[in-house]
């Protein structure tokens, strides 16, 4: 039973992906991906997925009921058969569709989520506090930063930091691609890394809609995916407690790394 909400706050390091390695490795159940991202969907147009049902259709639905099958009732299923909500390609129909399902989906989206073995996970693109998917994933089990390990993208992650705990009780980082080790983040920012994802292009091709390329559990990111899945499923049973860094910390990470992209 679990709500994951999937955000990044700088550049494109590439959530969608994530968020449906992770649901292709999810240890139990049928997980769901909502795509909710404000700037526009990509599932449709990379998998070639009708408009409907989708995003559009779940907030209308939404304006009727709020039951805990109406996820899964406006949900597709990729060829490699997960379970998606797809969100409109232009900004404004997404964001017209937010704006109906922020104050009447809510429900029905923490209902799906507190079935046995439920795992819904919401892709809200880049987030901050004006964004409109944001009361989708406040309050979430687990909320993800996804971030590429250099210093121009954590600048901006080390900035939202103060904010990010407000909205999920237990937000992590998790960090794609090559920069900065592990450690390295961990110790400056101060907050938990979940995982790291690589850059995967073969084991990436059929996540992102093209027919050549490794099955998620046989390339690089599922194995990556599968850890990291199998990691938020156990801190969300035992979160862990971890101290966001201070003003003072955050101005001293910025200030020594600029805007650059290189590790020390």
């Amino acid at each position: 039973m679990m709500l994951v909400g999937l955000c990044s706050v700088k550049g494109s390091p590439g959530v969608t992906t994530t968020a449906l390695a992770l649901a292709a490795r999810w240890p139990t159940g049928d997980p769901l991906v909502v795509e909710a991202d404000p700037a526009g969907g990509d599932l449709a147009a990379r998998h070639h997925l009708p408009a409907n049902p989708g995003l559009v259709s779940l907030a209308a639905a939404a304006r009727r009921q709020s039951s805990a099958a109406l996820l899964a009732q406006h949900s597709q299923r990729l060829p490699g058969g997960l379970r998606v909500v797809p969100g409109p390609v232009a900004a404004e129909q997404a964001r017209a569709a937010l704006g109906v399902l922020t104050t009447r989906g809510v429900r029905a989206t923490r209902a799906a989520a507190a079935a046995p073995d439920a795992a819904i996970l919401v892709d809200v693109g880049r987030l901050d506090s004006s964004s409109p998917a944001l009361p989708l994933v406040r309050g979430a089990d687990s909320l993800v930063v996804v971030a590429r390990p250099r210093a121009d993208e954590l600048s901006h992650v080390a900035t939202m930091l103060g904010d990010i705990p407000k909205w999920a009780r237990m937000p992590a980082l998790l960090l794609v691609g090559d920069g900065y080790s592990r450690a390295e983040v961990e110790h400056e920012l101060r907050v938990p890394v979940m995982g790291t994802m690589p850059d995967d292009a073969p084991g990436a091709a059929p996540l992102c809609g093209r027919q050549r390329g490794r099955a998620p559990e046989k390339s690089a990111i599922g194995r990556a995916a599968a850890r990291i899945a199998a990691n938020l499923v156990a801190q969300a049973q035992h979160p862990p407690s971890s101290a966001a860094p201070s003003h003072d910390e955050v101005a001293e990470f910025v200030t020594a790394n600029g805007n650059g992209g290189s590790p020390r």
